[in-house]
């Protein structure tokens, strides 16, 4: 029987194509919602700054009142031991948490949630920040770093302030080598075996396809089940570019 193909395997999200674990410290993370960060504001305090390998900036640790901890993409400017609040009621400051809804249009935040209570999914990176651009009819317009506009709903929540570790992108790279590991993706499976190395019953492009002789079309359907669905997809044209 044939084995599944490595773009299957990879859509079953198995382990052994999942991010190393060991490069975060803490999960980053809003603090859960209660009823008195609904109606009030509750107060927090900065305990630890961790520096991980995985994110190009600081996190803090920051423990409420009500014994909790949560673990925030740090903005530029905080200490260890300055006070922060979570709420509806709390001041727009930097490291403050709030909703959309109670951010004044013009205000930098990070750190947005998709949806309300998902713990902050966008604007996370080191150095970046987002801005309130309007309010209308329960949504909230923001401009994200791409200078793209988006719509929230005004119930999400943001951190006021900029990432911090924004300078990372001015420090010379000094060599190719440097550059390399940069830009280079920590996610993917190795050994990476090619498809036309394998047997035909293994891959759509095996079977002696490395021969001229034998060679077959890589184009495919858009609409062709996940088995047959490699190569060149719905290309919009096939062979060699004729030079003018």
């Amino acid at each position: 029987m044939p084995k599944r193909l490595r773009s299957q395997r990879r859509g079953k999200a198995k382990l052994v194509f999942s991010s190393n674990g060991f490069h975060f410290t803490y999960p980053s993370q809003y603090r859960f919602i209660d009823d008195k960060e609904r109606t009030d504001k509750i107060e927090g305090k900065i305990v630890d700054f961790v520096d991980e390998t995985a994110r190009s900036a600081p996190t803090m640790i920051v423990k409420y009142a009500d014994g909790t901890k949560a673990t925030i993409p740090a903005p530029y400017g905080m200490r260890v031991g300055d006070v922060v609040y979570a709420g509806l009621t709390a001041p727009v400051k930097d490291g403050n948490i709030l909703p959309l809804k109670s951010i004044a249009p013009g205000t930098s935040v990070y750190n947005i949630e998709n949806a309300p209570g998902d713990g902050g999914k966008l604007v996370r990176a080191g150095g970046v920040s987002a801005r309130i651009v309007t309010k209308e009819s329960g949504k909230v317009i923001v401009k994200l770093p791409s200078k793209e506009f988006k719509k929230f709903n005004e119930d999400c929540r943001a951190t006021i302030g900029v990432v911090a570790g924004f300078g990372r992108k001015e420090m010379p790279i000094v060599k190719a080598g440097k550059h390399y590991f940069m830009t280079r993706a920590t996610g993917k499976y190795w050994p990476h075996v090619s498809g036309v190395a394998m047997n035909a019953i293994n891959h759509p492009h095996g079977g002696k396809r490395r021969s001229t002789q034998h060679s077959k079309n890589k184009s495919v359907s858009r609409n062709a089940p996940p088995g047959r669905k490699v190569g060149s997809i719905a290309p919009r044209r096939t062979g060699r570019v004729k030079k003018e």
